[in-house]
């Protein structure tokens, strides 16, 4: 069993490496990804992985974790970054299972017109990963 300490922990070592490789093993097969950039919630493991590696690269290069508030099984992280030429506000509220990996992952982002950018930048990666994908 895991505590929300340590897969806290896993996250921010992920994150710190700017590796996306990483994410996979922190991502239950059920997670959900919920996004202002998007209006449904985005479900299992490989879509998660995909918005969070696309983050990585839209937030990740100037992303820094401010503060956080931390739970039984759950935290909420306050970030700041630049996109677009914006300064970015947000909080990332994640959720864990008992074996510590990622079932729920909430974003929220202010202001609006630094959430216009984020939603352009993040669209514009999600869409030159697909096109970079193996097809089969």
């Amino acid at each position: 069993m895991s505590t929300a300490a340590d897969a806290l922990a896993r996250w921010h070592a992920v994150v710190a490496s700017r590796d996306a490789a990483g994410l996979p093993a922190l991502v239950a097969d059920d997670a959900v990804f919920r996004s202002p950039a998007v209006h449904a919630p985005q479900e299992g493991r490989d879509t998660v992985v995909g918005y969070l590696t696309a983050a990585f690269t839209v937030l990740g290069p100037e992303l820094t974790y401010e503060r956080e508030w931390l739970g039984d099984d759950s935290a909420v992280l306050e970030f700041r970054t630049r996109v677009g030429g914006y300064d970015v506000s947000g909080i990332d509220m994640i959720t864990w299972d008992a074996d510590g990996r990622i079932v729920d992952f909430t974003v929220m982002v202010r202001p609006k017109r630094a959430l216009d950018a984020v939603v352009e930048h993040m669209g514009a990666e999600l869409l030159r990963m697909l096109e970079a994908a193996p097809r089969s």
